[in-house]
């Protein structure tokens, strides 16, 4: 059985690890440690199978918080993006526990944020519902997000007042998801018909 010999840490995330006296490979710290590697250690099957496992681990937190890092994301897109990159299902289901535990991933929030972003780029409710909901995010966090926006008649005429061709701006909205009444609301505000 191949002995541990050596431990350098060679940045503040990663080990490299000699086996025997003679460098084998570098590994995450936290899969190391995970792991149980110490100098002197003889690794046995078993040991190599945890490393494994501890390493897929690993690579699907730092998948994830990468991911993460970009931009915000609920649970269901941040999963398939996972998957869709190769990472194991149990390794996954780890790593985005560990992110919610931590509160880097929480889909309340991100509803939230999402929604009053969208609003803000001049979109109406069906819009951001039916954003949020390609994005994996719960109805009842939908609803929450939306209930938590500005009346969608007050951003309409707000985006209206400030546009130049009314009409023109009118039917932009309905492109982006402002309801029916809504438009009807303010286009009588604004004398169409």
């Amino acid at each position: 059985m191949p002995e541990i010999t050596g431990l350098r840490e060679i940045s503040s995330s990663d080990v490299l690890v000699e086996l025997d006296g003679a460098l084998w490979r570098k590994l995450s710290l936290l899969a190391v440690v995970r792991a149980g590697l110490s100098v002197g250690k003889r690794l046995e099957r078993e040991d190599l199978r945890l490393l494994r496992r501890e390493l897929r681990r690993a690579e699907a937190l730092t998948k994830a918080t990468r991911m993460l890092a970009r931009r915000p994301l609920p649970r269901a897109l941040l999963e398939d993006r996972l998957q869709r990159k190769g990472v194991a299902a149990a390794a996954l289901e780890e790593a985005v526990e560990a992110l919610e535990q931590a509160q880097y991933l929480n889909d309340h929030t991100y509803a939230l944020g999402r929604a009053q972003s969208l609003a803000e780029r001049g979109y109406g409710d069906a819009a951001v519902r039916h954003i949020l909901e390609q994005e994996g995010v719960a109805s009842e966090l939908i609803e929450q997000a939306v209930t938590s926006l500005e009346p969608e008649l007050e951003r309409a005429q707000a985006l209206l007042t400030d546009a130049g061709d009314r009409r023109r701006m009118l039917r932009r909205l309905a492109t982006r998801g402002f309801t029916a009444e809504t438009l009807e609301d303010v286009g009588e505000r604004e004398g169409f018909r």
